[in-house]
């Protein structure tokens, strides 16, 4: 996928990039798989603001991607490559032999017209959905499962893909896209491949419109505001704040550890993404 650029003749254009599009032969979704998107504007059910800077934007529809791929054994054919407006991957429309339809994430290379099959019994190509004991080792994979049988949770986004580096007592070792090593149980299944559309991170929005299209709204700087509403508002004339970067209700925002420390999935991490060993207690 390519993206585009335009002539500076307005001071939006001259930053704005979109995506070329090329890569999608249906425009509109299937309908029997989509359902409407309720939006929240970021308040919960009593009404009340949980998250900020959300509102407005343009009506979506929620596509019904099916990340468990439990229909082992039936060859499906691709069918269509479609947009999702709710992810940055794209989108493949399949068709199975029994005539069901269904999407899944579409990864680099695959086209209309290209097979794929889940199961232990399906080869280890483009695509097609295995448990991490059949893979080989050293291929790039998606679609990553951490629980077996529930889905996958992992690897999902725009160019992304993990490697398997190894197999021991049951379990497989996984670099994610991060860095991090992590053992996951080897009966869980993962998709072949590398996620598609990998030219999204050098798309530019460009202006504030963009922006308020995806349902985003604009933020206030802390430090523009007044004490009252922020601690590190006020201040004579401009400053940075003078302490360290914390949220509205003091948290701090940069280099606060925030997993769990008696977190019991980090048995399962071998080492950080920072190439740091895991501190197993």
């Amino acid at each position: 996928m390519a993206v585009k650029s335009f002539r500076p003749l307005t001071p939006s254009t001259r930053w704005i990039t979109v995506a070329s599009y090329a890569d999608i032969t249906k425009t509109k979704p299937e309908k029997s798989l989509v359902f409407t998107r309720k939006k929240t504007g970021g308040r919960n059910c009593y009404g009340r603001v949980t998250s900020r800077g959300i509102g407005r934007g343009n009506k979506q529809k929620i596509r019904n991607v099916d990340f468990k791929r439990e229909k082992h054994g039936i060859e499906a054919a691709v069918i269509a490559i479609e947009y999702d407006p709710r992810r940055t991957a794209r989108l493949a429309l399949v068709q199975y032999k029994d005539g069901e339809k269904r999407y899944i994430i579409a990864p680099v290379g695959m086209v209309v017209g290209n097979k794929i099959m889940s199961g232990a019994a399906a080869a280890p190509e483009l695509g097609n959905n295995l448990p991490l004991k059949t893979i080989p080792v050293g291929m790039p994979i998606h679609n990553l499962e951490l629980t077996p049988g529930r889905g996958g949770q992992m690897v999902r986004t725009a160019g992304g893909s993990a490697t398997l580096m190894s197999r021991d007592e049951g379990y497989a070792q996984v670099r994610l896209p991060s860095g991090e090593i992590r053992r996951i149980h080897e009966n869980c299944h993962a998709t072949i491949g590398q996620v598609g559309n990998t030219e999204h991170e050098n798309v530019m929005l460009g202006k504030a419109g963009r922006s308020r299209h995806r349902g985003i709204r604009p933020l206030s700087r802390a430090v523009a505001k007044n004490p009252v509403d922020h601690p590190m508002g006020g201040g004579a004339g401009k400053t940075s704040g003078g302490g360290h970067p914390v949220t509205p209700w003091g948290v701090i925002t940069k280099g606060y550890k925030t997993r769990n420390k008696r977190k019991l999935s980090g048995r399962f991490i071998v080492a950080r993404r920072d190439g740091r060993p895991m501190k197993h207690k």
